[in-house]
């Protein structure tokens, strides 16, 4: 059977300096600061305009504003909040990722060998022995392991459903700036002819402005949030001074009482006269952000017209800057989501090779822009986009909160009290606001409601099929004595060049390629059976990477390769992946032999190989040739087919071959024996074989199951091909079907 695994740990690859901090605060200006500035352009629109009674109603809503900000943005977020992050990463799916290291409720697919694989170095053996009530609770309750995963897919949604609606409404805020601006003009013809036009602008041009701007702003998106953000946080901060100068006028100079509105007597009066329009419209306050005290006369002052023209401009750059953060933590939490096994794979372009975390996905980008220009063009108002997005804010805050909670009980190991009382506190605020936004259901919250019931029917249902693929790969894998008893028992026959088989599982061998071998009993002189696993870690660093090992005896020339990937890793996306784990397990067979006194029974063991492991240097010497890939030779020998675009693309494809470095003849025999047979199985060639799946549902399923496995079944077959099926030449590509009944 398959050996036990040497625990690995790891670190975060990310070193901090000076520098590296200054460029990312000054990105943050373009990024995350352009979404807090532009919230003046549409917070007090969202409150309907006959709730301002007098200036004491408008006090009320301010003070109500200031005391949101300080107890939800100060201290819920920026004091405790943000001291829980997995490794400078942030995010529902990051909490959760917390949750699912420390408090064992992870649901995602793995067996009994993956929880060696999952070792992390600062993880305290002291800690993880004396197991909290609240931990052995919730880790025996599998229930709760259900709800915290949709909560952290809930959460997602409601971040991918704020990248829809915050571009719309800000964007089209700003444009009926535009509108009055243009109306301001003054028409030589008759004053009917005015009226006119006046109306007919009024109607027609705030859409199309803001469509054309939304059309802009995803379409930049492939430039990275890096450079977008250099471009963008001069206007931000332009913008910035242009409108807290203004609020400071306005208020120096029309209403400087407004500044007694933090008091909390106001939140008091504002209960103690309330009604049912007054709550419904407290959903607008979710919105908030930015320097809102001068917001009310602001609004008058740029009235004047030569001051509105200067607001228009400067509005329209914000708010396309504002719905920067949105769209970036869209793509981000897809990008996570994706290596958590919670979305149909897309491809992901990382935009920056110095700094991890920024993404670009083309797929999620398009979408979120149609999705964002359907409501743009359906609603064309403000007012109920606001509803929608202030009911996304806040169920995000929630589940925030929920996860937090529970965090400060399972990670920080706090008492149930202190879990309870951020649980009752921040949670029943937020709950308020919660209530007030679904009184306005039918007013907009309505469309949010579809993207969330869209958007987790996609999430569960391919977290559904993946875990179920899973399952079945495990309950009918074979042993490994199987495939080494093979070639005497059957007959089966080894051919020239490297076989190497991706499959999910870590131990035996996966049910497609038995299905292969009993059919066509023959495999390759070497094999590898890759696996890769997503960790609930951000990065996994190069040097604790690969997992390499054997599968039988020495002479079978059989080894099994794990990859560890954190969900902020793109390891998936290299083009020499391949020729990464050749060199490798040249690496392990010479620390094998190097270390055999002080490894126990090496060949029932994996050992951790990477980057800087082996003192002597590397084990094999990569050497780059131009002649174009072999690979077709062994993949035809195994009965793969080939096209001619397949071969065309082979011949472009570099092919890396190896050589024993200058100290091999210091090697033991055995050793350079072994590498010479790995360099010539090299050289004769290279096959992929993968498994295609094809579900099917028990004809006794309910309709929920075969509903989760429709679904899966259209997004599997009309997504992304797997990632390690993309940069294999169709010659070398060996799918082996093979029905999956679940």
């Amino acid at each position: 059977m398959d050996p036990p695994l040497s625990p690995g740990t790891y670190s975060s690859p990310i070193k901090e300096t000076w520098m590296h901090t200054v460029l990312l605060s000054f990105q943050s200006l373009g990024v995350v600061y352009g979404r807090l500035s532009t919230a003046p352009l549409y917070v007090f629109s969202s409150i309907p305009r006959e709730e301002f009674k007098s200036d004491e109603s408008a006090y009320e809503y301010l003070s109500f504003i200031f005391w949101t900000l300080t107890i939800i943005s100060l201290v819920k977020y920026a004091i405790i909040v943000l001291r829980a992050d997995d490794d400078g990463e942030g995010g529902t799916f990051a909490l959760y990722s917390l949750l699912c290291r420390h408090g064992k409720v992870g649901l995602l697919p793995n067996d009994k060998r993956d929880n060696n694989i999952m070792q992390y170095d600062h993880e305290c053996p002291i800690r993880s022995k004396l197991e909290s009530r609240a931990r052995r609770a919730i880790t025996n309750h599998k229930s709760s392991h259900y709800l915290m995963l949709f909560l952290a897919l809930l959460g997602s949604c409601m971040i991918i459903a704020d990248a829809v609606l915050t571009p719309a409404i800000s964007v089209l805020s700003a444009s009926s700036s535009l509108r009055r601006s243009l109306t301001d003009i003054k028409y030589s013809s008759s004053h009917e002819k005015e009226r006119s036009i006046s109306r007919d602008i009024k109607r027609y041009v705030p859409v199309p402005v803001a469509c054309a701007i939304l059309v802009c702003l995803f379409t930049v998106q492939r430039y990275g949030s890096h450079r977008i953000g250099f471009i963008f946080a001069p206007i931000v901060i332009v913008w910035l001074v242009f409108i807290s100068g203004m609020g400071v006028f306005n208020i120096v100079h029309y209403d400087p009482h407004i500044i007694y509105a933090i008091s909390p007597k106001y939140i008091y009066k504002y209960f103690k006269s309330i009604s049912l329009n007054s709550w419904r419209s407290l959903g607008g306050l979710t919105l908030i952000g930015g320097n809102v005290c001068g917001s009310r006369p602001f609004l008058n002052e740029i009235n004047q017209e030569q001051v509105h023209h200067v607001y228009t401009v400067l509005a329209l750059f914000a708010a396309a800057i504002g719905s920067q953060a949105t769209i970036t933590a869209c793509f981000s939490i897809v990008n996570q989501c994706l290596a958590l096994c919670c979305f149909p794979r897309v491809k992901v372009i990382h935009t920056s090779d110095t700094i991890h975390g920024q993404v670009y996905i083309p797929d999620v980008n398009w979408i979120v822009m149609v999705l964002s220009l359907g409501v743009t063009i359906g609603f064309h108002d403000s007012t109920r986009i606001g509803n929608a997005l202030g009911t996304a804010v806040v169920s995000n805050m929630l589940v925030t909160t929920c996860l937090m909670s529970l965090v400060i009980a399972l990670y920080w190991e706090k008492s149930l009290l202190v879990s309870a009382c951020f649980l009752l506190f921040f949670g029943s605020i937020e709950a308020m606001y919660l209530s007030s936004n679904i009184l306005n259901f039918h007013k907009g919250v309505w469309y949010l409601a579809v993207l969330l019931v869209l958007s987790l029917t996609i999430m569960v249902s391919w977290h559904y099929g993946t875990l179920k693929k899973y399952q079945f790969d495990l309950e009918n894998k074979v042993s490994t004595e199987w495939l080494t008893d093979l070639s005497s028992g059957l007959g089966a026959s080894r051919v020239p060049g490297i076989g190497f088989v991706y499959t999910d599982i870590v131990t035996g061998i996966p049910a497609f390629f038995s299905h292969f071998i009993t059919n066509v009993p023959a495999f390759h002189q070497v094999l590898i059976f890759v696996s890769f696993k997503s960790l609930p870690e951000p990065f996994v660093p190069p040097s604790r990477r690969y997992l390499i090992g054997r599968v039988g005896p020495r002479d079978n020339r059989i080894y099994r390769c794990i990859v560890r990937y954190g969900y902020r890793d793109h390891i998936r996306d290299t083009g020499d992946f391949e020729e990464q784990i050749i060199r490798f397990i040249g690496e392990f067979i010479s620390v094998e032999e190097h270390d055999a006194e002080s490894l126990v029974a090496p060949e029932e063991r994996m050992i951790v190989v990477g980057v800087g492991k082996q003192p002597e240097g590397d084990a094999l010497i990569p050497l780059h040739d131009n002649e174009g890939t072999s690979s077709a030779n062994a993949a035809t020998q195994m009965n793969a087919s080939s096209t001619d675009d397949a071969k065309e693309k082979g011949k472009k494809k570099k092919k890396v071959r190896f050589m024993l470095p200058d100290h091999s003849p210091q090697m033991r025999p055995s050793v350079r024996e072994e590498l010479n047979a790995l360099i010539e199985a090299r050289e004769s060639g290279t096959a992929y074989f993968l498994g295609q799946s094809h579900l099917v549902v028990r004809n006794d399923s309910d309709f929920l199951k075969r509903f989760l496995v429709t679904v899966y079944v259209f997004l599997d077959k009309n997504g992304r091909e797997p990632h390690v099926a993309l940069n294999i030449p169709h010659a070398a590509l060996v799918e082996v079907g093979m029905v999956y009944t679940i």
